[in-house]
């Protein structure tokens, strides 16, 4: 292990003054064990269709009612909590602890979209920001504002190590990783100076501290953050740091299953404990992965990544089916053995559908996660579930036009359950207490223009489609312009037109959803014999010049699946599928005082596709039939005789499930009967 790391940073060793090269989401065009490299930020700039009507909702609603509603001390004291540690105005810390690191993400957001807008008023914005930030931050490096409120305005006292457990490591992550993204998209250092401090201080704090109180640290960001800041700067003791993060892990007697540390990282094989701090943990040790090699690292993560994508992942993508559990599994008396999980992956196959929890965080964490592994691997499995949860468990988490939010993201939403969740099913501006997601998904739409495309030594490969303009350069500098077009998700005819390739043989590759059954692909309109396998990348070989047109088809037959018998509360029923896109059944669908729970869908029906606008938004609703029996009541009936005596047959139209919710209070379901 020490061998390895000694060599990677003689390798790659660059003087602490020295930048890596302006690069995406993560800078790993050097990263010694990753086969894929980012795009620049700006370099895929969405043209038309679904995600430019998404990133113009981003530009024009989502992202300047979040950066307001971040500021606006009545609602949320994030600004202000800044503006009170750095002595511009007195008060007492307001908000949770993760307040610090929300208007983190939310300034990451900003930076994303000013790569691809060069918007001046986002740039100015940014700068008075981070002006702040530095007024904030302690010589020393540390900048958390609820212990800096203390410093100046009060006592700490003994409360500085409790308030170490209160996402003070989260926080300075997400700031590292605003910060790199920042200097990517502007080029300035002022951003990047600042998490320069916060790095070093976290490399001194953690060959200093105990390991009991090193590992206080809930929601590990940091470790994503770390390797980005090495990434970025180059300065081996952030590697060194992101190494010693993952090996104090689990080697107290004090750790939880909650948090991923009852037991060392090179022990985890299964998912387990908070979903989002378990997504965050995995992503970051898949960034330590890209730059040691360190085989148990990528051993563990396949591990759980089977565990995840085969036995506990919601067919939406989503992750962490349980508001509360228990592990392991329940099964010992003794306390040791058994502890509380918040928020949790449950046991394999348990994903219950009312009291789903699927936090969007969580399943932003899966795309995280999965947007890494892809990088280090090159398999397309990854990218699959990129692209699942990006369209529908993280796009549930927003609404429409973009300015109501949802915690967690439940398959189903039923009027008569007899209690009351912690969480709400309707969105909303601003979630008390909890508004860590909406933060979360207004930096995720501004950046999925940065997913669609990597580069590698052996040519371009294309992960998502959408209508776009790629113009970016391999790792050579030789430049490649792509122009795609495509109404996707809605319809599975993709056209990339090239307007500059390089001279020299390249390969392009297309991935071939793992969904997707019968693709076919042209060239110049002459189509290719090459077989084609869903699951995989197709390697297109040829010189390419300008003026030439690959044109992949997908088709989109409306699919309906089932689950593995083992997931009890859907055994025997059925959820619809159309390309990559989940759908679902509300509850104005149905004749009055119906609920959603007494259909059963016709198998049999015809299943036509419709297009419908929806708040503004372009949609596709698939219309099918469902089977109402009149005798529906169930008041004071837990079991009664199956009949289908007077049954009737209606109507129904399902729509994306990520656009539910979006008509008013009702009730909604993914799986239904037949």
């Amino acid at each position: 292990m020490k061998n390895l790391l000694n060599v990677s940073l003689s390798l790659f060793f660059i003087s602490a003054g020295v930048l890596a090269q302006n690069k995406g989401l993560v800078a790993n065009s050097e990263s010694p064990y990753s086969k894929l490299q980012s795009v620049g930020l700006q370099d895929v700039k969405w043209t038309n269709g679904f995600w430019k009507e998404q990133f113009d909702v981003e530009t024009k609603n989502t992202l300047p009612y979040m950066w307001d509603l971040y500021h606006n001390d009545s609602i949320s004291h994030a600004y202000k909590n800044f503006e009170i540690a750095a002595g511009l105005s007195k008060g007492a810390f307001k908000g949770p602890s993760f307040h610090d690191g929300d208007f983190y993400k939310i300034f990451e957001g900003m930076a994303a979209t000013y790569a691809v807008t060069k918007d001046k008023k986002l740039d100015a914005e940014m700068d008075k920001a981070i002006a702040l930030f530095a007024k904030v931050q302690r010589k020393d490096g540390y900048i958390h504002t609820p212990v800096l409120i203390d410093e100046r305005w009060g006592t700490l006292g003994p409360e500085e190590v409790k308030k170490q457990l209160g996402f003070e490591k989260y926080n300075m992550g997400h700031l590292m990783t605003a910060a790199c993204i920042h200097y990517r998209a502007t080029g300035k250092t002022n951003f990047l100076n600042i998490a320069k401090g916060v790095a070093d201080f976290l490399y001194d704090f953690y060959k200093k501290a105990s390991p009991e109180l090193a590992r206080n640290a809930i929601c590990p960001s940091h470790y994503m953050g770390i390797v980005e800041m090495y990434r970025t700067t180059k300065n081996p003791k952030y590697l060194e740091l992101a190494n010693n993060l993952i090996d104090i892990r689990g080697t107290t007697n004090d750790g939880t299953d909650d948090n991923q540390d009852r037991i060392p990282f090179r022990q985890q094989t299964t998912a387990m404990g908070h979903a989002v701090r378990a997504n965050y943990l995995y992503a970051g040790v898949a960034d330590l992965y890209a730059e040691t090699g360190e085989k148990k690292l990528l051993d563990n993560l396949e591990s759980i990544w089977d565990d995840v994508t085969y036995r506990k992942m919601y067919i939406t993508g989503g992750c962490g089916s349980l508001y509360d559990g228990v592990s392991p599994d329940g099964t010992s008396y003794n306390p040791a053995d058994v502890q509380k999980i918040h928020q949790a992956y449950g046991r394999p196959f348990q994903l219950p559908n009312a009291t789903a929890h699927t936090e969007t965080c969580a399943n932003i964490g899966n795309v995280l996660w999965n947007w890494r592994m892809l990088q280090i691997t090159g398999d397309a499995k990854y990218a699959d579930v990129v692209e699942l949860a990006l369209y529908n468990s993280v796009l549930s988490g927003m609404d429409l036009e973009g300015e109501k939010f949802l915690y967690n993201n439940p398959l189903n939403v039923s009027n008569d359950l007899p209690f009351h969740q912690r969480w709400g099913n309707e969105r909303e501006g601003y979630i008390a207490l909890s508004n860590c997601c909406a933060p979360n998904v207004t930096r995720t739409i501004a950046e999925v223009g940065n997913y669609a495309y990597n580069i590698s030594k052996e040519g371009l490969y294309v992960n998502l489609y959408g209508s776009n303009q790629l113009k970016t350069k391999f790792l050579n500098g030789e430049e490649i312009e792509i122009e795609q077009q495509t109404n996707y998700p809605w319809d599975g005819k993709i056209t990339l037109k090239i307007v500059k390739a390089p001279k020299d043989l390249q390969n392009f590759f297309l991935r071939i959803p793992g969904w997707s059954q019968n693709a076919s692909v042209s060239i110049n309109n002459a189509k290719i014999n090459d077989k084609i396998i869903s699951g995989t990348y197709l390697k297109l070989n040829q010189k390419w010049k300008k003026g030439d047109v690959i044109e992949l088809n997908l088709p989109m037959p409306v699919e309906l699946m089932e689950a593995n018998p083992l997931v009890e509360e859907v055994k025997n029923q059925i959820a619809v599928k159309r390309g990559p896109l989940v759908y679902c059944l509300e509850s104005d669908q149905l004749p009055a005082k119906t609920s959603v729970n007494d259909v059963a869908l016709n198998v049999n029906s015809k299943f036509t596709i419709n297009n419908f606008t929806l708040n503004n938004r372009n949609l596709v609703s698939i219309d099918a039939e469902a089977v109402l029996n009149s005798n529906n009541s169930w008041n004071k009936t837990l079991y009664k005789p199956l009949s289908s005596k007077d049954a009737t047959v209606v109507p129904v139209k399902l729509i994306p499930y990520f656009a539910w919710g979006n008509k008013g209070k009702g009730e909604m379901t993914v799986w239904m009967s037949h």
